[in-house]
């Protein structure tokens, strides 16, 4: 399974992003699919997964009523929608599908 994460940037705080990530090699839809992320000398983080239907997500409390996850299982792509962002959400985002990582999108939240 290959992942291909995008959509990271450079954004002001109050700002969004949108990650978007790609899965070649295996249908999506037979996974439960998440998002992670690491800031620099931290741990990686769980963020927010979906089941593999997408009628049932989890989010971390740092970022529930911000984030937001999707899946697109036709296109085998998953996202991140991430509004309000603050600057504690700086971070390399990955995502995770059946245990593979893709190779991660920073995501820098500064003024």
């Amino acid at each position: 399974l290959q992942l291909v994460e995008s959509g990271g940037g450079l954004v002001q705080p109050g700002g969004s992003l949108r990650l978007s990530c790609v899965s070649s090699g295996s249908t999506l839809g037979d996974y439960g699919i998440g998002w992670f992320r690491q800031a620099p000398g931290k741990e990686r983080e769980a963020v927010s997964c979906i089941s593999s239907s997408g009628g049932s997500t989890n989010y971390a409390d740092s970022v529930k009523g911000r984030f937001t996850i999707s899946r697109d299982n036709a296109k085998n792509t998953m996202y991140l929608q991430m509004d309000s962002l603050q600057t504690d959400d700086t971070a390399v985002y990955y995502c995770n599908v059946g245990g593979d990582w893709g190779q991660g999108t920073q995501v820098t939240v500064s003024s």
